[in-house]
This record gives structure tokens, sequence and C-alpha cells, in this order.
């Protein structure tokens, strides 16, 4: 047997409740005591504001919202909820439960709200009107859900897949670098060709040795520069120019860059001979990045200007990999190397 119950839980009103959706016939006679029980014992957060009072206090909130915002019950009853908000609470979520409130409507929303100690917490907020009788609004119920912890799943779950997006892309970057690699070596001897591929991938190892150490953040193009050309010169090599910070994608075409001038010096350049030097600068002009690379004496230019695969290589990274070109002028000793980059491509 199902019948309706009222009494008056407002001065001024005459006030159903909201009837169980589903029940038995004996629960239902006891339905009241059970939705107090319910509204206590329940771990969701919920509050029951006085819609007619002046500034819709909180007359009605359970254990587990006392828990949440580590108030005590003399702090919260006869407050409203705004004692909640702070500095990291955005107005659009606040404006957003405002227009709810006046239009007497639903209202669901994420709005950052911060504890007793100060805490923050992303608050899965739900406010659903009461109305009495007469259809005249006399409450507000609430209930919140600490969204935190969700929110921080979500957020590591996007910066995993950003990070997946950056290797994936990193990755296809290194294998058209390598395969550059392979192409372009050569070698009438499959030692020598091994050989050949090796080392070049041993520079490119360098550089993401690098970029590792420093945090897979822009490397400044000094250090490229100097971590590819000393092992060849040591100290028979100068650095120039204002710092340029290079993006983590073009670290390794230009390092192969500075990998192939300087074996090309070692081979049959500036340096074949242990006494010649290096000299490197940089500056940037109109957008663009300007590496000069200069050597100087070269026993022969005659060997040092036959186009090898190094020389392949080099117009081949700049070109190709860094949208960029590279001019050559012979002296009769002497050897510049000019390589002109758009700063956008570098992320410089």
């Amino acid at each position: 047997m199902r019948y309706s119950v009222s009494e008056s839980i407002h001065s001024s009103a005459r006030f159903h409740g909201d009837l169980p959706s589903a029940t038995s016939d004996k629960a239902f006679l006891d339905h009241k005591e059970l939705a107090a029980t319910a509204f206590e014992r329940t771990r969701m957060p919920i509050t029951i504001a006085d819609a007619r009072a002046p500034d819709v206090p909180i007359v009605l909130a359970n254990e587990a919202f006392l828990q949440l915002t580590g108030y005590g019950a003399d702090e919260v009853i006869g407050r409203n909820c705004r004692f909640l908000q702070g500095a990291g609470t955005s107005p659009v979520a606040v404006a957003e439960v405002r227009a709810g409130i006046k239009e007497q409507r639903e209202v669901s929303v994420e709005i950052l709200n911060y504890r007793k100690d100060g805490s923050a917490f992303w608050n899965k907020l739900h406010l659903s009107p009461i109305h009495d009788d007469d259809g005249q609004l006399i409450y507000w119920f609430a209930s919140q859900i600490d969204d935190t912890q969700f929110r921080k799943v979500q957020s590591l779950e996007a910066s995993e897949h950003r990070l997946l997006m950056e290797v994936d892309h990193r990755a296809k970057n290194v294998l058209a670098i390598v395969d550059s690699i392979v192409r372009l070596s050569n070698a009438s001897d499959p030692h020598l060709y091994a050989a050949s591929i090796q080392h070049r991938v041993q520079a490119l190892s360098r550089v993401h040795g690098l970029f590792s150490e420093r945090g897979w953040s822009d490397i400044p193009l000094e250090d490229v520069a100097r971590l590819q050309v000393q092992p060849f010169v040591g100290s028979r090599a100068t650095f120039k120019g204002p710092p340029v910070m290079l993006s983590p994608i073009m670290l390794q075409p230009l390092g192969l860059i500075f990998h192939e001038l300087a074996t090309n010096a070692a081979s049959h350049g500036a340096l074949e001979d242990g006494k010649g030097t290096v000299s490197v600068e940089w500056t940037t002009n109109d957008g663009q990045l300007i590496i000069s690379w200069s050597e100087a004496p070269i026993a022969s230019t005659a060997g040092a200007r036959a186009k090898g695969f190094g020389t392949v290589m080099i117009d081949a990274m700049a070109e190709r990999q860094l949208n960029g070109q590279i001019e050559r002028e012979w002296g009769p000793d002497s050897l510049t190397a000019v390589v002109t980059l758009p700063l956008g491509v570098l992320g410089a």
C-alpha cells in the first residue's frame, strides 16, 4: 500500500518531498526516516540551502561534506556556499552557477573550490531547485563530487598522448635522417661503407645524448657545434655568436652538418696535417640564422674541392631537412662555408 505523507518543514510552506522511485510498502512507510539516514550516511557530500533566507545560507550539510571541506558544522551552517571559492576559482564557473540560481534551474558545473586548510579541489557541483506545493522556490539541493584525482588522470593521459605524438614525430625525423645517411653514404669496400654509416649514426647519437642530458628541451647552438667539432680539432677551434636555441627536432640535421664539416676537414682539409684551425661563427639577421664555417690552411684545395659523399650529405641536410642553403667560397688555402637557415624552421 502506498500513500503520501505531508508535513510542514518550512514555517510558511507546505512541502512534499520526492517520492522514492522504487520501494516496498514497508520501506515506503519509513521513507522519510530512511531518506534522512541516507542523506547523512552517503559518501557523497550534500548540502541544502534555504532559498528564501537572505544570501541563501546552508541549513543542512552531511558528514561527507564536512570531511571534504575540512570545516566544522558550526562553520558551515548559516553561510552561503561561496566561502569555498578562492583565488583560482573561475569567474565563468561562478557566473554559470549564478545564472542557474537566478533562473531557478538545475546546474551542473566543475568549479575549483578550497578546503579550510587552503588546499584546492575540483568540485563537480550539481544544484537542483526544490519548490513547495505552490511552486515557490524554497530550497536548493547541492551535491558535490571531488573530481581532483580524475582530473589528474585525465591530465596525465593528455600529457602521455602529447609525449607519444612528440616521440613519433621525432622518431620519424631521425629515421628520415638515417635513411639519407644510408642512401648517400658510399664506399667500394663493404667495411668502409659500414664504418661510414656507423660514424654518422654515432654523430646522431651524441646529439641525442646531449638532448637527453638537458631534459628534452631546446639546446644552444654553440653546445651542438662544440659537441660535434671538438673531437676532431680540440682546442684549434673557436666558436662565436649570440645565444641561439635550437628546437629538438632540428638538432640531429644541424648536428650532422657540423659532423660532416669536421670530418671533411680532418680527411682532406685544414685538420688533415694536425696544424690547421677552424672557426665557427653565427648570427641572426632578418629571420635567418647564418652559420659561417672557416678553415685554414688547406695543403691542397684540389682534393678538398672534390664533391664527395660528405659534401652531398651536408647539402642534403641543409636543403632538404632544414629548408636552407649552403654556399662555399674557396681561397688559395682556405674554405669558408656559409649555411643559411630560416629561424622559424629551427624554432630558434
